[in-house]
């Protein structure tokens, strides 16, 4: 069995503006050529990842060469998006490929959801401890 890798919630504000600690994971994203790092918010209660708009764009994706439309519901469920596969990487696991909608709108967080991040990693939060552990799927 692969190991888990333990990791601190960020303090920070939830969406009302009242601050908390929040499951930030810090990874890196590679489209082609290019990466970027980023943290993304894990959310057990999103259907699918989440890419605002500019993070796309400093991978270097171009929209009109992404053809498949994903529908977002909830706050996002005004905000076009299109499918975009990206390779991931956190810790020193291996590289996994994450599919995202790519938001049309910097509004949107970034987003790690059921699919495909919670499909590819198991994840254990530890909210009174204000850690999470993720590891590999088996």
């Amino acid at each position: 069995m692969r190991k888990a890798q333990r990791f601190n919630f960020i303090e920070g504000f939830d969406t009302f503006g009242v601050p908390d600690a929040l499951p930030q994971l810090p990874l890196s994203l590679t489209y082609r050529d290019s990466s970027v790092q980023v943290s993304a918010l894990l959310d057990t209660g999103a259907s699918v990842n989440v890419l605002p708009y500019s993070v796309g764009v400093q991978l270097g994706a171009t929209w009109e060469e992404q053809t498949t439309s994903v529908i977002l519901a909830g706050n996002l469920a005004s905000v076009e998006a299109r499918g975009l596969l990206v390779s991931a990487q956190m810790s020193d696991f291996a590289p996994v490929r994450l599919v995202f909608a790519w938001s049309l709108s910097d509004d949107a967080p970034l987003l790690l959801g059921r699919m495909n991040f919670f499909l590819e990693f198991d994840v254990c939060f530890y909210r009174s401890q204000l850690a999470f552990e993720v590891r590999p799927k088996a």
